[in-house]
């Protein structure tokens, strides 16, 4: 899937009951956000959200096409993609996909390395920055002070020790 047009958005982890319906892992904000698509794509195709609900962090979905348990397990392990231009985010707002290999450079312009994770531990997110060294950068606005997803740059400050 061309990147610039889809984001990765979750997995089907498991077939839920018998009537076809899916459980999916979103790998987006939350299941509540990734339920807002009525297109999902599938192997490259698009797949009609027929219904959805939340349940356990998981969105359990009936996709069109897919009418029995058998056809759902079928499509276990495989990931799906919504469109970035379904998407509406609010101004300011970037999938996290959009930001990885990302440039980071001080305030100062001094190059630090390039964007190569990020984690959701609980208390923020923490970019994992690998230039001459690994960083570990909490994405807090006391260390990111822009992020500019269309020219792949990010802005950090640094305080000794990281």
């Amino acid at each position: 899937m061309d990147k610039a047009k889809y984001v990765e958005a979750g997995e089907i982890v498991n077939t839920h009951g018998v009537r076809g319906e899916v459980k999916i892992l979103p790998w987006v904000d939350s299941p509540e956000f990734l339920q807002k698509f009525k297109t999902l794509y599938l192997d490259g195709a698009p797949r009609r959200l027929l219904r959805s609900y939340v349940h356990k962090g998981c969105l359990i979905a009936a996709l069109e096409g897919v009418a029995d348990v058998n056809t759902a397990m079928t499509l276990k392990g495989k990931r799906l993609w919504i469109a970035k231009a379904d998407a509406h985010l609010p101004p300011g707002s970037f999938f996290l996909a959009d930001i990885l290999g990302a440039a980071v450079v001080t305030e100062d312009g001094a190059p630090v390395g390039t964007l190569e994770d990020v984690l959701d531990l609980p208390g923020n997110r923490v970019y994992v920055v690998r230039g001459e060294t690994e960083h570990l950068i909490p994405a807090v606005p006391e260390f990111i002070l822009n992020t500019d997803p269309v020219h792949g740059v990010v802005t950090v400050r640094l305080i000794d020790g990281m």
